[in-house]
């Protein structure tokens, strides 16, 4: 364990905070300006998922802002970043369709699952598996949130 450490150093990671920051874009949007047909700002029931949720939500962020592996590499378009940017297009896309109004399961589903793989897919290019571990949770919390809160009937 001491050994993996090792190739963590604290620094900072300028693309992590960008990619927080897309993410968060729409989220503050509609915290402001409610969408119409708005099923997002019903009482959850699962609070203890989201309480979870959030702090590894957290957890996570810093991880992928904060914690670097000493042998870093400058980031460059690849792949794995290209994927992660996929993942971001396709969340901002949900939003405008969540905002015209339309909360399929498919548009919550996407609103769900591709801010976490674009944070799951940043860490793996970053090598930082430090981060993979809250991101997990923090997706598997998000997902049931979502099926819970959203996509079950009765």
């Amino acid at each position: 364990m001491q050994k993996l450490l090792k190739k963590y150093t604290m620094g900072f990671e300028g693309w992590a905070l960008t990619l927080f920051a897309a993410i968060m874009l729409p989220n503050l949007l509609w915290a402001f300006l409610p969408a119409p047909n708005d099923v997002l700002r019903a009482e959850s029931v699962t609070p203890v998922a989201d309480g979870i949720a959030s702090f590894c939500q957290m957890l996570m962020v810093f991880c992928l802002v904060c914690i670097c592996r000493t042998d870093r590499k400058p980031l460059r378009l690849n792949g794995t970043i290209g994927g992660c940017i996929g993942c971001v297009l396709v969340y901002w896309a949900a939003w405008g369709l969540y905002y015209a109004g339309i909360a399929h399961p498919a548009v919550l589903l996407c609103m769900t699952l591709m801010p976490c793989a674009a944070f799951i897919l940043f860490a793996l290019e970053r090598r930082n598996g430090i981060a993979l571990i809250p991101a997990t949770v923090f997706t598997l919390c998000h997902l049931y949130f979502c099926i819970r809160n959203f996509l079950m009937i009765g």
